[in-house]
């Protein structure tokens, strides 16, 4: 393997020579690449060698369990190997643009054949083991992903911090002391890391997005319908979440995007398919677009400083890249919106503990749901069928308001979260002085942007654009017309060009950690 640091000792997974009856080949361990240059590639980047046979698919993934081995124990990202992963290196399609590539899923939504679910709850801990894979796993596995362990994610997805009573916290590589976000924290974690390049993220208010900008990383929600949902829900979260991954480059989502895009059988939302692959889109000559700015949170958003001027300063980077920015934003009705998201979330939680505990045998009490979880389940069990039809009149009315301001601008830039990465335990899902109206308050105010495109199923970004004083991630996030993931990919490629993060590296990462492998 030229280029590559040998001789350290480092050992990796390769074919053996006997066989175990109904499990595969026997793995052995032989010379490996080194953790360092392991962690500088991105997904493709990695495929790449795999195709080239540079290094194999065993010996990446052998380089992500030493990575998680090293600092998982301070981050806490990673809370469960998936059993036998080792015998999909025999079945990975190497035609698939992530031939090879180290994957890890969270703990929420998706389920693949055989792996634990615990939704990061001790209610249903141990109880689910998916009897298939849903479909989005499916294409990850078609696109062909190693996947081998399990992300961390606060109860039910239900807070954007991820630090659950059943796991502990997920803390943040760039400061330990801070929060990863949530709720696919543990999957930012581990990608900003270095574990692996890119993981498994669900956003339903901002879930891929928050994360992402605590981490210092790409984060895509795709448009409503753009990804498969199911098999256990037709319109998770009425249909306000989505799936697809965090990233640590735009060319990974996008790619990914194309892997995985399109509707499952049986969908109820089926939107029209991309006209060219999202990577060819994100690669085309960039055209100059009608970039509206705004950093007004609305009922819960003090913006703090550092990111009003993140934001101001992307700003600025568009208009030096030929784009027309001005200050802009949609005009809706903020107290209707989170209205109908107090509805939507609650009544969301409710059903879905009922339906599992149901199917489990399991018991909801509240010695084993968190103290916020259970105060919104009860208050989403005494929503009537008129809360929800109501909520439906007022979410029509802002994805129609927020519809007709994206017919004036191809993008909407604004600060991700209000302030840089929350302490750990600033926002405490286990505290039972909240009241379920409170607790969303709560969450709103820490991300008071991402949440309106979650309910009008428009695309949006969260790029890593920024730093704070104390060096900690700042992300900007930039929103599009419903289906337009291409002009988000196109422009955020730009800005990477522009203003390179890859150089970043947080200080809980491989590359600091490697003298520590014996």
């Amino acid at each position: 393997m030229p280029g590559f640091l040998i001789g350290t000792g480092e050992t990796a997974w390769q074919p053996g020579t006997d066989r175990r009856a109904g499990r595969g080949t026997r793995w052995k361990r032989v010379s490996l690449m080194h953790l360092s240059e392991y962690a500088s590639y991105d997904a493709l980047g990695l495929s790449d060698l795999v195709r080239s046979k540079s290094v194999t698919a065993g010996e990446l993934v052998d380089c992500a369990l030493r990575a998680s081995a090293l600092v998982n124990p301070h981050i806490n990202a990673v809370i469960a190997m998936i059993p036998d992963w080792e015998l999909q290196l025999d079945s990975r399609q190497s035609d698939g643009p992530f031939f090879g590539v180290p994957f890890v899923i969270k703990d929420l939504m998706l389920q693949a054949k055989g792996v634990p679910c615990d939704f990061g709850s001790r209610l249903f801990r141990g109880a689910f083991i998916a009897p298939r894979d849903t479909e989005l796993m499916s294409r990850f596995r078609d696109a062909g992903v190693i996947t081998w362990g399990r992300t961390n994610t606060p109860e039910f997805g239900f807070a954007n911090t991820t630090e659950p009573v059943l796991y502990g916290p997920t803390r943040n590589p760039w400061d330990p002391t801070r929060s990863a976000g949530g709720s696919s924290g543990g999957s930012a974690a581990a990608v900003a890391a270095g574990v692996v390049p890119i993981a498994h993220g669900s956003d339903g208010g901002g879930s891929i997005r928050v994360p992402a900008a605590n981490c210092g990383l790409v984060g895509l929600k795709p448009t409503r319908g753009r990804t498969p949902v199911g098999l256990l829900a037709g319109d998770p979260l009425h249909g306000m979440a989505v799936e697809h991954i965090v990233s640590r480059s735009v060319r990974d989502s996008a790619a990914m995007l194309d892997a995985v895009e399109g509707p499952g059988v049986g969908d109820r939302f089926v939107i029209p398919r991309p006209r060219r692959s999202f990577l060819e889109a994100m690669s085309a000559a960039p055209r100059p677009l009608r970039i509206a700015l705004s950093t007004d949170g609305h009922r819960y958003g003090t913006v703090e400083p550092e990111c009003v001027d993140a934001v101001r300063e992307a700003g600025r980077l568009c208009v030096a890249l030929g784009h027309d920015v001005e200050e802009a934003q949609p005009n809706f009705d903020d107290d209707a919106f989170h209205t109908a998201n107090a509805v939507y979330w609650s009544s969301s939680l409710a059903g879905g503990i009922t339906r599992f505990a149901r199917l489990l045998g399991r018991d909801p009490l509240p010695d084993n749901l968190e103290a916020t979880v259970w105060t919104c389940f009860q208050y989403g069990l005494a929503l009537k069928a008129i809360d929800i039809e109501l909520a439906d009149f007022h979410a029509n009315s802002i994805c129609r308001s927020v519809g007709s301001f994206f017919t004036r601008f191809d993008v909407l830039m604004t600060p991700t979260l209000r302030s840089p990465p929350l302490k750990i335990g600033a926002l405490n899902s286990n505290d039972p002085t909240f009241g379920p109206l409170e607790w969303l308050q709560a969450c709103f105010t820490v991300a008071p942007f991402p949440a309106l495109y979650n309910m009008t199923g428009q695309p949006a970004i969260s790029l890593p654009l920024a730093e704070s004083r104390d060096g900690l991630p700042i992300g900007v996030q930039f929103a599009a017309a419903y289906g337009d993931e291409a002009t988000l990919f196109n422009l955020g490629r730009q800005l990477e060009v522009a203003s390179p993060w890859a150089h970043r590296k947080p200080a809980v990462h491989v590359s600091r950690f490697v003298h520590e492998f014996p």
